[in-house]
């Protein structure tokens, strides 16, 4: 930009402002930095990303061990700590794996086609729209998968219970008379929060992926609560410092790495019968 003073022509420098968009309610905020506190939502700045062409989910067909999934509104919180502590379990074992955040994808409500009739809810799923196609086939293509929630009204969050609805037609495969693909692949469940409901929350998660053939990793759950006597504001200093919870994580994910090495998956083939709701 060039402005006129005393007969010369003078550059003045112009720093182009960002636009930030808040991942937890989509709040966009224009400035060089996101804001502190978001005013819509109250989350914090580490929820914000630089707002970009958003291209959709895909894969790329690479082969690797654990899926991670952080299913909760809050990527940089309570849960994604324990997300945070789950990698560096699996860097530690170098592991190969990959980690989503679900607030930054876009996983739409299932369509529900299997209440239509029950060939209608096929895999791929009919619903090509959004980012769950990719994730459907990294669920396939993966030996094992690490889940974490909060709990949200003693339940998993709303995030993550549309993700886990969209594998239905993963499920349906096995009513339809299919091969499954999921069968024998192993699971391990994170789950934490500010009050009670740790293991309901651990179960509601559990049964989608029973129904699907996965096998629970040996003492498979986790959950660790700060308590409803402590401000919610506290929760993130309590869980990041937390020995007890670091060791546990690291249990979990351990366990599940042991498991995938016994090849469920291909041991079990042809093994098992298929009784899926």
């Amino acid at each position: 930009m060039f402005t006129i003073a005393c007969g010369e022509t003078k550059k003045i420098s112009m720093q182009k402002s960002k636009t930030w968009k808040c991942s937890v309610c989509g709040y966009i905020h224009h400035g060089n930095e996101p804001p502190e506190e978001c005013p819509q939502c109250s989350s914090s700045s580490k929820e914000y990303s630089e707002e970009r062409d958003k291209q959709k989910l895909k894969f790329n067909g690479e082969k690797f061990d654990i899926l991670l999934i952080n299913g909760s509104s809050h990527r940089a919180h309570n849960t994604g700590i324990m997300v945070n502590f789950a990698e560096e379990v699996l860097k530690k074992n170098n592991v190969n794996y990959r980690r989503f955040n679900l607030n930054e994808l876009n996983i739409q409500h299932c369509w529900c086609c299997y209440s239509m009739r029950d060939s209608a809810c096929t895999y791929p799923c009919r619903n090509q729209l959004d980012d769950a196609p990719a994730l459907h086939e990294m669920i396939v293509d993966s030996r094992a998968v690490i889940v974490a929630s909060p709990i949200n009204w003693n339940n998993m969050s709303a995030r993550l219970k549309d993700f886990l609805d969209r594998l239905t037609c993963l499920q349906n495969l096995y009513l339809l008379k299919k091969e499954g693909l999921t069968t024998g692949k192993v699971v391990g469940i994170l789950v934490n929060g500010h009050e009670d409901g740790g293991m309901k929350t651990a179960l509601d998660i559990f049964l989608y992926f029973q129904q699907m053939g996965y096998v629970l990793a040996p003492f498979g759950f986790v959950y660790r609560t700060h308590g409803a006597q402590y401000n919610a504001k506290t929760d993130d200093d309590f869980f990041k410092n937390d020995d007890i919870l670091k060791k546990e994580v690291d249990g979990i994910v351990s366990n599940v790495i042991e498991t995938m090495k016994q090849d469920l998956e291909a041991n079990l083939k042809d093994k098992i019968f298929p009784v899926s709701e």
